[in-house]
């Protein structure tokens, strides 16, 4: 008989039962493909950090992402990554340089778990909410129909949103609208600190492309996008007023409203040329 402990393994759906009712209509029995979501614990050098309520899927791009993202450490101060799956969730125990242990230290504490819809749950001061951003470097400008290609490709690229209509997705192009990488999950912060992530993990440059999320732009997805170093953001859905000002702040060119009949330009036009 095998005494090895037995963990549960996370899953990204889950199909369950239910009953519907269309309006004029009786009800029917049916069965739906869900998004599921787990709490991810993020440790670095033995330190618990932060939990996010995440897609149990690609954890350490969200950890690489979210390091970066929270200015804990840089990439090349991230010495090992390790996973486990525990009965609770999935921990991940990042271990961090000694150059980074003062970064890591001014990094925004959290006392409560981040959950999908919120990308600042936790943090404890107003201060730390909304933080001064580094300004990005001047860029070439990118074209009208590069945006429109990778937004065309996107919708093809999204095979867990087409399952359960409940996940978001976040991509980084190329300077031509090849999309080079694609995340999804639960929170829309989530899959853009997935990104985040999974480009600096595969060596490409922020600075050589751009980045889109099929989410509404709160001021945070420009946090992340800035801090990454990507000069153009691309929301989907409209941005807010505060995500606009931090975007010109950081001198981030940020599209919104993109959808297949065009898009606006709420900063950095100079970005865009036609």
């Amino acid at each position: 008989m095998d005494d090895a402990p037995q963990f549960p393994v996370f899953s990204t759906t889950q199909t369950r039962p239910a009953r519907q009712w269309r309006r004029g209509g009786g009800g029917e029995a049916i069965t739906r493909p869900l998004a599921d979501e787990t709490p991810i614990g993020l440790i670095y050098d033995n330190r618990p950090h932060a939990v996010l309520m995440a897609t149990p899927a690609e954890v350490e791009d969200l950890a690489v992402g979210f390091t970066l993202t929270e200015r804990v450490a840089t990439l090349d101060q991230i010495e090992a990554i390790d996973t486990e799956i525990l009965a609770q969730g999935v921990q991940v125990r990042l271990t961090l340089a000694e150059s980074a242990r003062k970064s890591r230290a001014r990094a925004r504490s959290r006392s409560l778990e981040g959950r999908s819809s919120c990308g600042l749950c936790g943090v404890e001061r107003l201060a730390a909410a909304v933080r001064p951003l580094p300004r990005l470097p001047d860029s070439p400008a990118l074209t009208q129909a590069a945006i429109e290609a990778a937004l065309d490709a996107l919708e093809d690229q999204q095979a867990l949103g087409k399952l359960t209509r409940a996940m978001h997705a976040a991509a980084f192009a190329s300077a031509d609208g090849t999309l080079l990488a694609v995340r999804e999950d639960v929170g829309r912060h989530n899959a853009l600190d997935k990104i985040v992530g999974a480009a600096a993990r595969q060596g490409l440059r922020p600075s050589d492309g751009f980045v889109l999320v099929t989410s509404r732009c709160s001021y945070e997805m420009v946090e992340k996008a800035a801090m990454a170093g990507f000069p153009l953001l691309v929301a989907i859905s409209a941005p807010t007023a505060l995500a606009i000002r931090k975007a010109e702040e950081a001198n981030l060119s940020l599209v919104a409203l993109a959808r297949s009949d065009g898009f606006a330009v709420f900063a950095g036009p100079r970005r865009i040329a036609p």
